[in-house]
């Protein structure tokens, strides 16, 4: 297939575009050309400014792709910048389980729906985070319901790569005697390892599936177990105050992720809690050696 991915330079994304190339689609990258790529001619590349209409018209219209893979879209503009431009069989947005409001244990795709209120035209920085994904979701549902289109719904994505080091943050500050404020540490929360994230996208590229579909690990985690872990196997022990340094994933509610509708399709999730620990270990021995 002739596929087109708006991103894919970091992170998850490069899982994805190996998992593609791996497959034998014929793939063309479009960035700003300022992140390097180990993908060299294997790839084809476009310029664009994500955030710019008339780039994105010069580099897009006139061109026909069997899928678009948008990793790098958060608002309803960036959505309308490829919709109103591109030629394309399947438009594949990379959403983010932030749209639910709230989650909850066993969220399902059904939780969130792109009809309940008028979408408007916004940028990057009109509403926080969570609003943007959800306004550009809801002009995937209202203004383009005739195309075919795929929203993948994450929550947090974590790996040896994780860029973020948002769960490293709790490694290093248990090890380091580090104050920090927790303000969720009992709750069970839901995550995804990001090769899987990647990968994951690349399977659906062919699937006869639209709409909104979640991804996510199987089962949960509190922090609480995380520190727990980390404090039985480095003898150091966490220091949790009101005052100590606020927790990456602060705000979150205890919530789970259902993804019957993506095991239905065939792709099955692997257990979070069957990895998640070697990647605490992993973590850990990064955090000894001085990161």
């Amino acid at each position: 297939m002739n596929i087109l991915v708006i991103g894919g330079t970091r992170y998850f994304g490069i899982h994805m575009v190996n998992k593609l190339l791996e497959q034998g689609h014929d793939i063309t990258i479009a960035t700003r050309g300022k992140t390097p790529d180990l993908y060299g001619d294997r790839v084809k590349h476009i310029v664009i400014e994500r955030t710019n209409e008339e780039s994105m018209r010069k580099a897009l219209q006139g061109k026909h792709f069997d899928v678009v893979i948008d990793k790098i879209a958060y608002c309803s503009d960036d959505i309308r910048y490829v919709m109103d431009y591109i030629d394309c069989d399947k438009y594949i947005y990379m959403s983010s389980t932030s749209v639910y409001n709230p989650k909850h244990m066993n969220t399902v795709e059904a939780d969130f729906n792109g009809y309940s209120n008028d979408f408007v035209w916004c940028n990057r920085f009109e509403f926080p985070y969570e609003e943007i994904k959800r306004q550009a979701e809801y002009a995937l549902w209202q203004k383009y319901s005739d195309k075919k289109w795929i929203a993948v719904r994450y929550p947090f994505a974590i790996g040896k790569d994780d860029y973020t080091k948002r769960l490293l943050f709790y490694v290093e500050h248990v090890m380091k005697s580090e104050p920090m404020y927790i303000d969720n540490i009992d709750y069970q929360m839901s995550y995804i390892r990001s090769d899987e994230a990647g990968e994951f996208i690349a399977y659906l590229v062919d699937k006869d599936i639209e709409g909104a579909i979640n991804g996510s690990s199987t089962g949960t985690i509190s922090l609480r177990e995380i520190i727990n872990y980390v404090e039985e196997n480095t003898g150091k022990h966490a220091i949790l105050s009101d005052d100590g340094e606020v927790a990456p994933y602060n705000g979150e509610p205890e919530y789970s992720i259902n993804t019957e509708k993506a095991e239905k399709k065939g792709y099955h999730f692997s257990n979070l809690k069957e990895w998640i620990y070697q990647l605490l270990d992993y973590y850990i021995e990064l955090v000894n050696k001085g990161n």
